[in-house]
């Protein structure tokens, strides 16, 4: 049977960073699909899903909680219905622009030209996280292109479409972990390395309980500040002495708490990328 969804049309004022941390938060609570447009975002959610065991009654009852839609710093209205499954390759085409990191790598779906860059990534442009349009995606590849990860093991924490786990491999490392607890992320990043002839990339379902007796060279996690507070111990145990961890999905504002919770487990900063108040920074480890 053709699940039905539910469509969540929001207009948000400030777009930006409004738009984000609402796709967050509406990620938490089981939205699984956004498409980003000038004036906010479209969420959806299966029905099925999103009423189950009669705990929500209402459109407006299951959005309720969602921290943003109460917060005075922005202006959010929106309107709900129920859609037929929707074709999300059709919806990402009208959607969906290459992305271009300085010119080096560039992230695609098939239906785009071959670009003329170091780094070609080619995504089915499916509804998971990561995509690169993301500032957070972004500059975790702004960091990437810059490191040695010659023969490095890596972990993608929180994959998304694997877009991360691909250009470690293009760019030497292996073996690579690919971590995602979203059974969609996992699927598509499956396929994503795939598409890309990567051989080095282990797609995993789960979340940091899977790490147990795992060590790497370098972690990558652009995942959110509380999953990232709450995991960075666990990250900082499987890193080696002189690894490296990298970590985005959080605002500069919250710098100093990533930070010291970092240096409690011998990790130190060494730099970071800023865009649109997003941050991606770089820690060594030091024993």
């Amino acid at each position: 049977m053709t699940p039905i969804y539910l469509e969540y049309t929001f207009t948000i004022t400030p777009v930006q960073p409004g738009s984000d941390i609402l796709i967050a938060q509406l990620g938490e609570i089981g939205f699984e699909s956004f498409i980003e447009n000038d004036n906010g975002i479209t969420a959806y959610i299966q029905k099925e899903e999103a009423f189950a065991n009669n705990q929500h009654t209402s459109y407006e009852d299951l959005i309720k909680g969602v921290d943003i839609l109460d917060s005075t710093l922005f202006d959010i209205h929106f309107t709900a219905k129920e859609i037929e499954q929707v074709n999300w390759n059709e919806e990402w085409e009208k959607h969906f622009d290459p992305i271009d990191v300085d010119g080096k790598c560039v992230v695609r779906a098939p239906f785009h030209a071959k670009p003329a860059t170091q780094y070609d990534i080619i995504i089915e442009p499916k509804m998971s996280f990561g995509t690169g349009h993301h500032e957070t995606t972004h500059m975790m590849i702004k960091h990437l292109l810059k490191m040695d990860l010659s023969q490095k093991k890596t972990l993608d924490m929180g994959s998304g479409t694997g877009v991360l786990a691909i250009l470690a491999e293009m760019r030497g490392a292996g073996p690579i972990d690919a971590i995602d607890i979203d059974h969609w992320c996992y699927l598509n990043a499956k396929e994503n390395a795939e598409r890309n002839n990567c051989d080095q990339i282990t797609v995993l379902e789960g979340d940091v309980t899977l790490l147990q007796n795992k060590t790497y060279d370098v972690i990558i996690a652009n995942i959110n500040r509380n999953i990232l507070l709450q995991d960075i111990p666990t990250y900082a145990q499987c890193l080696q002495v002189g690894g490296i961890l990298l970590l985005s999905g959080f605002y500069l504002s919250d710098l100093g708490q990533i930070t010291d919770v970092c240096n409690t487990h011998d990790l130190y900063f060494v730099e970071n990328y800023e865009r649109n108040n997003w941050i991606a920074c770089k820690f060594e480890k030091r024993g």
